[in-house]
């Protein structure tokens, strides 16, 4: 149970100013669990300190990176608990890379399938349009 300070520490708000992880998403991920519960003041307002602030930071930059809150969770359980090497690190983010390779080979496919969709379309007052005739194929 978080306990109640009077130090000075960061209240939500000001997280989301220096972060620009909204209100609800640090809140969810107290509730998840991916960030601790922070400290309560006597008025029962969140404060957050430097550590979490950073924590906060890590989180949003992974989720920038496509890492999944598993993978984050396991990131961050690494880093803090420093039961690690950096040989895991790093082969859970080429593992994560790799995944990011294969996205983006299938939306190159997707785009070349689209922009040849539209190329064969006269944009006319036709009753037949090639696109739906394509999206209709039976394959």
């Amino acid at each position: 149970m978080p306990e109640i300070t009077k130090a000075r520490g960061y209240a939500i708000g000001e997280m989301q100013a220096r972060t620009g992880v909204k209100i609800e998403t640090i809140r969810y991920y107290e509730r998840i669990e991916l960030m601790p519960r922070p400290d309560r003041t006597a008025g029962g307002n969140r404060q957050y300190n430097e550590p979490q602030l950073k924590q906060l930071f890590f989180i949003k930059r992974s989720r920038e990176l496509g890492f999944s809150i598993k993978e984050i969770r396991a990131l961050l359980s690494m880093a803090l608990e420093n039961g690690f090497s950096c040989g895991e690190v790093y082969s859970m983010t080429t593992g994560h890379l790799a995944s990011i390779r294969l996205k983006i080979a299938s939306l190159k496919r997707l785009e070349a399938a689209l922009s040849q969709m539209a190329e064969e379309c006269h944009r006319g007052e036709m009753k037949e349009c090639p696109i739906l005739d394509t999206l209709f194929e039976i394959r």
